[in-house]
């Protein structure tokens, strides 16, 4: 791998959180969700962020966040709007190989039920397939490696990644 680290983007429900730590802990790396790292610096939960700050504002903390991780030997889940972050994913291209956990929108409508739950922002009028066809492209144009995780599960994925990355 040309990095030593690995950052998981893609959709909610893709599995970046769960591959994420099973991943960590067979290369015996640290895992980092970004989310978590967005909360602690602002003292308050993503949704609360969003309520308070709108959408453009959170999106703006999520770039700045992610654009600023520094980290050796980790593997990386950034919530599935960090593709919108140029500076974040410059930098996170730069520190890491980016694998883009591919899934069918059906497998993701089918994992998010209820979005608002997931924590899944929707513009108004925006559905979720309106946020699937807008960010798949975006996740295509910034992996380096993509992995088909469709009929897998999350151990099958991590192997899948592994393969890859022994290349």
């Amino acid at each position: 791998m040309k990095r030593e680290n690995i950052t998981l983007i893609g959709m909610p429900g893709s599995g970046k959180s769960t591959i994420g730590v099973i991943l960590a802990k067979a290369l015996g790396y640290e895992f980092i969700d970004t989310d978590l790292l967005i909360q602690k610096q602002e003292g308050r939960l993503l949704r609360e962020i969003i309520a308070e700050d709108g959408l453009e504002r959170f999106k703006e903390i999520e770039n700045q966040v992610n654009a600023r991780i520094a980290c050796h030997r980790a593997v990386i889940a950034p919530g599935g709007s960090v593709v919108y972050g140029k500076e974040a994913m410059r930098h996170l291209s730069e520190i890491s190989t980016v694998v883009y956990l591919k899934l069918s929108y059906e497998t993701i409508a089918e994992r998010i039920q209820d979005t608002e739950k997931r924590g899944v922002v929707l513009r108004p009028g925006q559905t979720l397939k309106d946020l699937y066809e807008e960010r798949c492209p975006l996740y295509e144009q910034y992996a380096d490696v993509t992995v088909d995780a469709e009929q897998e599960q999350a151990g099958d994925v991590m192997n899948l990644i592994l393969e890859q990355k022994l290349e």
